[in-house]
């Protein structure tokens, strides 16, 4: 119990100062919100690392984002940091928190056999890089565009997002199973890992492509977990 008291007080402290120099970059050095926005969006996905390294029991593991449902909810109701939410905002932050908070409950068992962690994890990273990436290049890069749902994407956008998401996914494929933070899962062979990659990130990469906005948070990471679930049972 020692070390998963460490790790939720990590976890906080951890969400506290992202969301703090989210704000300050916004309030002090003028960044864009939509840049501090994915900041924290990259930031929090990042962070389930954290979990599988401080975490001893996969129940005490899921609590930090299970607590960050409700608050990033009132961040959200309120817009109470600017740095991410502005009034036109969607309430991302909280379909992802929920989207990792269901991957880690379904998939992540400490000190069992069982366990798919890196099912949990390469979809959460499938979101955290692939989706985090589109937003930034689509912003700053992207001259071509298509809709769907009213929302407008850029081809540029989902060329990063399918990248992002396909070496992201690759990476946690090949080092985590097998590891120290997932010692009981079994890596696939690279041309199986690079397949699986490749697959999670066109699945992705069309869920964010029709995804209203927002909803995306919840759609990609929740298909590509159900994919690689599929593929590697």
């Amino acid at each position: 119990m020692t070390n998963d008291f460490w790790g939720l007080l990590y976890s906080y402290v951890y969400a506290t100062s992202l969301l703090l120099l989210s704000e300050l970059l916004v309030r002090k050095f003028g960044w864009k919100q939509f840049v501090t926005r994915k900041l924290v969006h990259i930031g929090a996905g990042m962070w389930v690392w954290g979990i599988l390294y401080f975490f001893d029991n996969w129940y005490w593991g899921v609590v930090p984002f299970a607590t960050f449902i409700v608050l990033n909810f009132i961040m959200y109701k309120f817009k109470i940091l600017q740095g991410v939410d502005e009034e036109d905002s969607s309430p991302g932050t909280v379909y992802f928190a929920i989207s990792i908070t269901i991957l880690f409950l379904l998939f992540w068992r400490t000190g069992n056999s069982w366990d798919y962690a890196p099912v949990a994890v390469a979809a959460v990273m499938a979101m955290t890089w692939g989706d985090g990436l589109a937003s930034l290049v689509g912003k700053r890069w992207g001259r071509h565009f298509y809709m769907f749902f009213n929302h407008r994407r850029s081809y540029e956008g989902s060329a990063a997002m399918f990248l992002g998401a396909f070496l992201s996914v690759f990476f946690v494929l090949m080092y985590l199973p097998g590891s120290a933070l997932s010692p009981a899962s079994v890596a696939p062979v690279t041309s199986t890992a690079l397949l699986f990659a490749f697959l999670s990130a066109l699945v992705g990469t069309g869920a964010e492509a029709v995804a209203p906005a927002g909803t995306d948070n919840l759609s990609v990471p929740l298909l590509v977990g159900a994919l690689l679930w599929m593929l590697m049972v």
